[in-house]
């Protein structure tokens, strides 16, 4: 009998061990160095298979594998995924999208793990002592563990990553300076040139010392990678991280898989770690292979991938059962889709005019185009099954499009004799940028166009592959964008807050900053729930940007792979040297 991958959909609000040390934020996926630990993991209880495609989420078995295609039974040591294709960051400390993740996830190992409901366990850690007033860590490495390229760990080139973390020239997602680490911010500044808070006691030991106490420190320092000092530090000098971004392409770690080969949008190969910590790979060979929206479907059918994740609609779901061959886990998604708008421009900074932007789309037609029922419209940035959700004092912004246009007259837009609103000599127009075969995108884009020139906005649209918006992104060159971020279980996040690390859309407000800093210290959870309300019900107001939906994920997997688990907060490359090919 096949044993199947299990669902775990987990209520946070059941979890008493978030009380603890629950912790993270909005994220591209969960961030090396502020993923979310928990000390006690749940219990792991497998969800019932889901029934029929009438249902939300679940679990949908494979119903005829006579079915299979040729070209996938072939492969009997060979698992190939669909995915995104990766920008090519191949470092957990500088990854920015969910697919870099993806790859770096099987090659590199911190302290700790990640468990199906949310929760943390140990993972490289022998164990973690936490002192009683909280403010110094000790971690023990399990012993005897080895990158791939045979050199054994050290708690030292822990330190090494942490140091990264801490340079001045550090721009990835992180922001090791929030957690108070002693010594960190002279090493930031370049008055020190080491962190007088780590102290190295041995090989496999290491002690850390923080000023303050957050409800953070202990995720944040258990989800630090390990990487060889060695290599990636040979060059490395304070002040500049060059020679260590060179080895992006080049990774090595301790992980499940050694990566063979990239090719930019085409695919990235592995082959398993036979000296993996925790047993070698059952699976020889692993490929990623790049797909698309439209693509993906066609390629799952003929066999040539094994897995993939889909956009879950009706559509979608009653094509993958009709095939027969093909698993599918349907869970609610940890994170949300978004339309992005860049603060720095004028035309953005007035909370009336990012009202209207609201008030005047009808989300909840392009959300049901897209998803049907697979999807709800949100209006805070949090997933509605975790324990910082809110709906108290939230505006719905329904759909309104005099509303819109009211406050686009307070705002002191008006509508000039071509019908576009103009405001000191500026017409209001807006310049789009989305992905390419995107169905979001392409349900999106007429009713925003059509929306917003009724409004008197001119939407000018342009797609492109997801790493082209990415950089733009980074140069700040952009009006408006869709994308969607990932979730980690706590609501920890720079995502809105002045300068954030990971504020892409150069977002700020003071009393969100203080209210995401308090919530970030405070150790009992009614008051980080109190806090964190507060926090979304500024965000709601001031309008960081347009929230879209939480929707549903789902993942077709070939019938013959066994052993992954999938949830709302684990990706399957946490489990993927477990996954084994059956019949």
């Amino acid at each position: 009998m096949r044993k199947r991958f299990s669902l775990m959909l987990v209520i946070m609000l059941m979890l008493v061990t978030v009380l603890a040390a629950c912790a993270g934020g909005q994220t591209a996926e969960p961030t090396p160095g502020e993923t979310p630990n928990t000390e006690t993991p749940a219990p792991e209880t497998p969800e019932a298979p889901a029934e029929d495609a009438t249902k939300n989420d679940g679990l949908f078995e494979a119903a005829d594998m006579s079915a299979n295609p040729g070209p996938a039974t072939s492969r009997t040591d060979t698992l190939i995924v669909g995915v995104t294709s990766p920008k090519g960051v191949f470092n957990p400390l500088f990854q920015d999208s969910a697919y870099d993740y993806m790859v770096n996830d099987i090659l590199f190992d911190g302290f700790q793990t990640i468990n199906g409901d949310g929760t943390y366990s140990d993972h490289l850690a022998e164990s973690i002592d936490v002192s009683e007033d909280g403010l110094k860590y000790t971690f023990k490495l399990k012993p005897g563990v080895t990158y791939t390229d045979g050199t054994p760990l050290s708690v030292k080139d822990f330190y090494f990553s942490l140091k990264v973390l801490h340079d001045k020239s550090y721009d990835g997602p992180s922001d090791a300076l929030s957690y108070y680490i002693k010594g960190g911010q002279e090493y930031y500044d370049g008055k020190a040139n080491e962190i007088s808070g780590v102290t190295i006691v041995n090989d496999n030991t290491v002690e850390v010392e923080v000023t303050e106490v957050t409800a953070l420190t202990k995720d944040f320092l258990g989800g630090i990678p390990f990487m060889p000092e060695a290599y990636y530090g040979k060059d490395y000098k304070q002040g500049n991280l060059d020679s260590v971004k060179a080895l992006n392409d080049k990774p090595v770690g301790s992980g499940q898989y050694v990566m063979k080969s990239f090719q930019p949008g085409q695919q990235v190969v592995f082959e398993a770690n036979e000296n993996y910590f925790l047993g070698a790979p059952k699976i020889k060979n692993v490929i990623y292979k790049s797909t698309t929206d439209e693509t993906k479907l066609a390629m799952l059918t003929s066999g040539e991938i094994d897995m993939d994740m889909v956009t879950v609609d009706e559509d979608n779901v009653e094509e993958i059962q009709t095939l027969g061959f093909l698993d599918l886990n349907i869970f609610p998604t940890n994170g949300y889709g978004y339309v992005g708008m860049n603060h720095e421009r004028a035309k953005f900074q007035d909370p009336k005019v990012r009202q209207a932007l609201v008030f005047g789309l009808n989300r909840a037609e392009i959300v049901e185009a897209v998803y049907g029922k697979f999807a709800d419209v949100i209006n805070i940035p949090q997933s509605k099954e975790s324990w910082a959700y809110t709906s108290e004092g939230i505006e719905a912004y329904d759909f309104d499009i005099e509303k819109a246009k009211s406050l686009l007259d307070e705002a002191g837009w008006t509508v000039g004799k071509d019908g576009i609103r103009e405001k000191d000599g500026e017409q209001f127009t807006i310049d789009f940028s989305g992905t390419a075969d995107n169905p979001v995108v392409d349900a999106l884009l007429p009713i925003m166009i059509a929306n917003y020139q009724e409004l008197g906005i001119k939407v000018n649209a342009e797609t492109l592959d997801f790493n082209a918006i990415l950089d733009k992104l980074d140069k700040s060159e952009y009006d408006m964008y869709f994308m969607a971020w990932g979730l980690t279980p706590d609501p920890d996040s720079t995502v809105y807050t002045t300068n954030g690390a990971q504020n892409r859309v150069h977002y700020s407000n003071k009393e969100y900053d203080d209210l995401m800093k308090q919530g970030k210290k405070a150790l009992d959870i009614e008051k980080r729930k109190e806090i964190y309300a507060k926090a979304y019900q500024v965000l709601n107001q001031d309008i960081a940007d347009i929230l879209m939906y939480q929707r549903r994920d789902g993942w077709a997997i070939n019938g013959r792979i066994n052993g992954l688990e999938i949830t709302p907060y684990k990706r399957f490359t946490y489990s993927l040297y477990k996954a084994e090919i059956g019949e």
